[in-house]
Formats: C-alpha cells, structure tokens, sequence
C-alpha cells in the first residue's frame, strides 16, 4: 500500500496536522485491520469537506459518497455515472503520464488522485457496482448500461497502474477475477475487460483454472478474430509454468526435488488440456498466425514504425487507438471485413498506415507464443497433428517474406532504436517468436519435414538414392498436401536470412537453433547434405573464425549447430578442412572452443564420435583420405587431447551446480569413457585422471566429484519420466550401454580396474557422502 506522504495538511501547526492525517491514519489502519472505517461513505459529508481544504483530495471523498448514494439496487445509475464520470476525469490524466512516462515506479505524490480515490474506497465500491447484477435472485439478470461498465473498469485500471497494491487486492478476489470473464461477451465491453484481466493475473499468486470459468468453450467461440487474438494475451499467464528465472540456470537437483513433490499434472497443464478441448480453437489460432496483412511502402515506413512502437508498446493505448478508428470507420458506413478499412477511416491523418501492421504483428506475438507454449506441453502429439493439418507452416511461409522478415537495406535494424540490445519492439519480438515456434515445430518430430516444398523433398530422396542408403521414413510418410508452397520451403528462407544477418544480431541465437532442431534427433544423411550443398558450413565456420563475434550465446548456438551438421558426415569434415586451410585459422578455431567448453562441448561430443565411426572405415578410401587430411580429426586422435577435454569437462561442474544447461558436460564425458570402454581403454584414462589429480596436488578431489556426479545421472536419467532415447538418438550408442557404463564406473569392487573407487587412495575416498538428498 501506497505510502502517507504528500497528503497532510499544509498547515504549520503540529495540532491540526494531526487531526488533518488521523482520517487517512485510520483508513490506512482499517486496511490492515479490516475493522474500523472502510470507505469514505462511512463519514459524515461536513467532516469530509472540512478536511478537504486542508488536505487537497480534489473532492474525490465527496464525490465517491454522492456515488455510493446513488449506486443502491434499483436506483437510477444514470446519476451514479455522472459522477463516475467526474472521477474518472480526475484519474484518467494520471493513467496516461503514467502510460506515456515509462512506466514508472507508481507513488501517491506522483499519482495523489488514484491514491486518495482507493484510500476511501472506490476501488471496492466499482468492484460492488459491477457485480450487482450477480447478486439478485431474479431470473432475468439486470443489465447495466454498457458505458457505465466500461468507465467502471477503466477507473479500476487506472487504480492498477498508478496505485501500489490495487492490482494485488483485486487477483485476491476469486469471484471477481471469474466475474470479469462474463464481461468479455458483450464486445463494447472488452477491450477494457481484456486490460484488466490481463494486468490482474500478471500478478496473481496462484493461477487461475480455466476450466473454472464460467461456459469458457462458448465464450472463446463468441470471439471475433481480433477479440480471440486480445485473449491470447491473458491465455499465456495461464498456460505458461511461473516464471521463477531462466529455467536453464535452476539446479537438476532443485527440479527433481520439485517434480518429485508435484507428481500429478500441474495447473499450467491442466489448462492447455482445457484449450485444446474448446472445438476450433487450434483452427482459429492457425487463422490468426497466416493471415495477411496491409503492406506499407516507401523509404520512411521503418523510421514511422519505430517511432510508433515506441509510444504504442502499451497495448491498451494501441487497441485503444484501433477501437477507434473501427467505431469511426463503422459511424462512417464504411463497416468492412476487408484489410483496407482502416484506410478509409477519418482517422487515417492521425493513425499512420503503419499502425495495421504494428496491430497485427503485436496479435500474432501472442498467437504464436500461446502456439509455442502449447507445442512444448505434454499434448505435444496432438497439437502437432492439428497444427499440420490446419497448414499452419505453408501459411507462415507465405507471409515470410512480407511480413515476418521483410527485405530492406542495411537500415534493417532500425527498429532496435539507439539501444542496440533493446529487443522489445513488437517487430524484434515477433521474429523472436517465430523463431522460437519454429524451433518447438522441429525439434525431434517427424513434421518437420513441411518446413520444405515438394521440390526440396524430392532433392533429400535424391541424396539418399546417391549415397545408396534408403530414405528416413519420416520423410517417407510426410503428407505432401501440408507441406510448404512456392519457390523455397520456410527453412531455405530462414537460411537466407541467416547469412544476412550481422554477426552480434541477437537474431542468430534464435535462428542457429530453429536450424538445429531441424537436424537434432537420429542423423540424417541427407538432411545435412541439404543444409552443406547450400553453404550452411562456411556460414558458421565464418561467423566463429572470422566475424568477430563475440557473443557467447550465439557462438553456443553455432557451435550445437555445427556439431549436428558435421556428426557422422565425411564430407562435412573434408569441407571443414578445405575453409580451415592455414594454422592461424584452426588455431582461432580451437581457441573459440577452449573459452568455453559449457558452450562448445556438444561440439566436442560430435567430434569424438565422428571420430570413432570413421576409424572404424578404412575400408573406404574418402575416410582414410579426409581421416588423414583433417586438421580437427587429427587434432581428436590424439589421446592427449581427448584426456585434456576429460579433465575440464568433468572439473567444471558438479551435482550442486548441474543445470538444464551443463549437464550435457557431464554426458560428453560419458562419450569419451564409454568410448575407450569399447576399446577396453577404460583403466587407462581412470589412472590418467587419478594422476591428474595428484599432478594438481588435489588427491581425490577430481574423481570422488564424477562418483558423485554419475550417481546423480542414475537417479536423473533411470526415471520413469524420463526420456532417454535423445541420448541414444545424438550419439548412436544404445541407451543399456551408457547404462551399464555408468555401472561399471560406480561399481564397489575395489578390485576393478574399470571402477572409479580403485583409483582412490583411502584417505581421500568420499564417496560415502550423500549429497543427493532433497
């Protein structure tokens, strides 16, 4: 709650400060209480107007009883909005310097109205008015005048905005929170609605069930396109697991704890199985997603686009402004479905024609985040086939070049505006996601084999027909009617645009690992074959060597990307060789990856296993050839190296400090051991890291850290839950071998020379320790 300051008298007397402050003292203290005085309608009038000259309320507790006054059941609320309306007008200045001051830390001295009108109770008194209806016993339900609700739940937003605490005391009332869903079927009421809602579970502490609202599958089907894309919005608080950080940096050993406590489907789960279950609702999101948009031209479209989005990054102001134009263009008997309407509203002098695209590229952020999120759930399966069905990928794939990448100048970037880390413009925002909805799409499913047209699939049935091996039955079994239309399938232009970008774009992140997750899961032959024919390798080889990227998120991103590239392909190693043609160049090389073996050890793992594959295929005369020839395979072979990489891999983490993030470490020194393992190489690289250790002067430390580590991939990855085939699938190891690897290497028997206990020396053994526990 909002502070004291700035409201007690201005006179110099002690005394009458006092007695000036003990009203609001009281209010305040009823608050916390909840005895005493609750509202402003409690205190006689005179007093009230007495205490308004000194403490300047600008006669909003006066004005706040004359509406409780007129607000009783059955009276005429023409009088109560009459004077909601004067209220309004004093509150609704604060809002919009709120709105357009940045969003700025809320203070009763910047905002003294808004404070003073909740202090005396009209935040309660709006949230009574509107919820009269629902308390009658009569069969037919009163109707409120559709203004005075809309002013009603304006007030109530400015309060949100401006006022500390209101937000909060508003998502503590269950009832009025699934009140406020019943508004959204009158449209000249939703917008304000939608506002409200939205900012109210933004700070709820337990998240809604949505199948608790009230007829919720009729309610979305009553949607308009535009009402459903505002709903979208309000959908991802309910859909999306809290935010508590980023989920890569929460320890394993916290989140197993969790799953282990909330064994049953949390309520983020429950509510996307409430979604998909709502008829058409998949349908109309894949509508909303594809559908074209009004194009602006000429050179001054990106300055005007920035200079909007700038203003317009509150969405209320910007649906605001579109409500408008609407109700002008309807009052112009020019109402019309088509996208060109907004242009022959009066209002077009005043809107730019920019402002169509900037509207529906803010909507389709949110249809493609709620897409993604759902995607990315447990009825994974079942939103994958609907979404191939209703053509979402062909769809995206049209717009691609229109709207979601549009092809300028160097000028491009623009849109980051003098911040060039700032990635909160609806258009960077829009790319981000669509990125992301690409990367969920791909990432180990069969259908991501429609991000290409019907040409590109019959170029990967000829590479395999080429290289003499059959074709991934996925790409067999891929419906051709759902697959992407025209000249380039989505994945060729995102390529396209990827070696466009400049080398720090935060853009490259996201699209290294849309690319990748094309190529994760079993390696595919002639998936990479596609990607190297159209340059993809020296694209990245670039950007690592010689672009001066400094960036290590997008260097990680390149580095998954280039490991899933090359795995298993000759002809990606020979490539490699041919761009990394000097010392100096293969260097700078290992130099990138050295900086950061957390970024760069998926990339190792792949080298190590290509590496082993090709040593086993020197019956063919390209692997002794490239096998000879190539500085990184040569580079691998030596043990020297593949033990200096199992020393670091396995010193820079531990079970306390393993994330979603890291913890590929600790199977790419698995990779290595159960390699050597295969070539009963085992002992030989236990003893080197017992010798390591006590080269460092550490006895002990190096190997009781893995014991403990390996004990903790048991119980993580031998879960029920657990899927373990992306595993096997990235390395081509069975999964009973890494199993059983990880046995033998945890085995009691000091006696085994393939048992981390045999290469600690007693006094330094701590493998008794359990640090395991919850």
């Amino acid at each position: 709650m909002a502070t004291l300051r700035g409201f007690e008298s201005p006179c110099t007397g002690g005394k009458r400060r006092n007695c000036n402050s003990n009203i609001v003292t009281k209010f305040t203290a009823s608050k916390i209480t909840g005895q005493g005085f609750s509202r402003g309608t409690q205190l006689p009038g005179g007093l009230l107007q007495e205490r308004e000259k000194r403490a300047k309320w600008n006669g909003i507790p006066t004005l706040l009883q004359k509406l409780y006054e007129s607000s009783h059941p059955n009276s005429d609320l023409s009088h109560a909005h009459n004077f909601l309306k004067v209220l309004s007008s004093h509150l609704s200045m604060e809002a919009m310097s709120f709105v357009t001051e940045d969003m700025k830390t809320a203070q009763e001295s910047t905002f003294p109205n808004t404070y003073t009108f909740d202090l005396f109770g009209g935040v309660d008194l709006l949230v009574e008015i509107l919820m009269r209806p629902t308390l009658t016993m009569q069969k037919k339900k009163p109707k409120m005048n559709d203004d005075l609700v809309k002013d009603c739940l304006s007030v109530l937003y400015n309060c949100c905005i401006c006022t500390e605490g209101v937000t909060k005391s508003l998502a503590a009332r269950d009832d009025f929170v699934l009140f406020l869903f019943t508004l959204m079927t009158n449209k000249k009421t939703f917008l304000q609605t939608a506002t409200l809602i939205e900012d109210i579970l933004g700070v709820k502490k337990e998240m809604i069930h949505l199948e608790g609202i009230p007829n919720l599958s009729g309610l979305v089907q009553s949607f308009d396109q535009q009402q459903l894309a505002n709903f979208c919005r309000i959908l991802s608080v309910t859909i999306s697991e809290p935010d508590v950080g980023n989920d890569d940096k929460h320890t394993l050993l916290a989140k197993n704890a969790q799953q282990k406590r909330n064994a049953s489907p949390s309520r983020a789960e429950v509510n996307q199985v409430t979604l998909l279950n709502i008829p058409g609702f998949i349908e109309r999101l894949c509508k909303l997603a594809t559908r074209k948009v009004s194009e602006a031209t000429g050179a001054n479209f990106l300055q005007e686009l920035e200079d909007w989005y700038t203003w317009l990054d509150n969405a209320l102001v910007l649906d605001a402004l579109m409500q408008m134009a609407t109700e002008d263009a309807e009052q112009s008997s020019t109402e019309s479905s088509d996208e060109s309407s907004l242009a022959t509203s009066p209002l077009r002098h005043r809107l730019p024609q920019s402002m169509k695209i900037v509207h529906e590229i803010m909507y389709k952020v949110e249809v493609l985040y709620v897409l993604c999120v759902l995607l990315m759930g447990r009825q994974r399966n079942q939103v994958h086939k609907m979404l191939a069905e209703f053509r979402l990928i062909p769809g995206l794939n049209n717009l691609f070049d229109k709207l979601i990448w549009r092809k300028y100048t160097a000028s491009n970037h623009v849109v980051h505006g003098q911040n060039e880390n700032c990635d909160c413009s609806p258009e960077i925002s829009f790319k981000i996601q669509f990125l992301r909805l690409l990367q969920s799409f791909s990432d180990h499913h069969e259908n991501k084999y429609l991000l290409l047209n019907s040409q590109e699939l019959n170029e990967l049935s000829a590479i395999s027909m080429k290289a003499n091996i059959p074709e991934v039955e996925a790409l067999v079994n891929t419906d051709r009617s759902l697959v992407c239309d025209g000249k380039k399938g989505l994945l060729t232009r995102l390529l396209a645009v990827m070696k466009r970008e400049p080398p720090d774009s935060s853009f490259r992140f996201w699209q290294a690992r849309a690319v990748e997750s094309f190529l994760r899961g079993a390696t595919s032959y002639a998936d990479q074959m596609f990607l190297l024919k159209r340059g993809l390798l020296e694209h990245i080889l670039f950007c690592i060597i010689d672009s001066g990227c400094t960036s290590r998120d997008v260097l990680q991103s390149y580095f998954d990307l280039l490991g899933e590239l090359m795995k298993f392909n000759i002809d990606a190693f020979k490539r490699f060789n041919k761009y990394v043609n000097t010392p100096e160049k293969f260097q700078t090389f290992l130099t990138q990856i050295n900086s950061s073996l957390v970024d760069s050890n998926m990339l190792v793992r792949c080298i190590v296993l290509s590496l082993d594959r090709f040593e086993s295929q020197t019956e063919d005369v390209k692997v002794v050839e490239v096998l000879s020839e190539c500085c990184l395979l040569s580079y691998m072979a030596r043990v020297e190296n593949r033990l200096s990489f199992l020393f670091r891999l396995i010193n820079i983490i531990n079970v306390q400090t393993l994330t979603q993030e890291n913890v590929s470490c600790l199977n790419t020194s698995l990779v290595i051991l159960m390699l050597a393992r295969r070539k009963a190489k085992l002992p030989f690289y236990l003893n080197a890291l017992r010798e390591k250790e006590y080269a460092e002067k550490y006895p002990g430390c190096l190997l009781n850290n893995f014991h403990n580590l390996l004990r903790f991939w048991q119980r993580h990855y031998l879960n029920k839950d657990k899927d373990s085939t992306c595993l096997e699938n990235s390395s081509c190891i069975p999964f009973s071998y890494w199993k059983e690897t990880v046995s033998v290497l945890l085995g009691s028997d000091r006696t085994s020379l393939c048992a981390i206990a045999s290469y600690i020396d007693e006094p330094f053994m701590d493998l008794d320790r359990d640090l395991l526990e919850d």
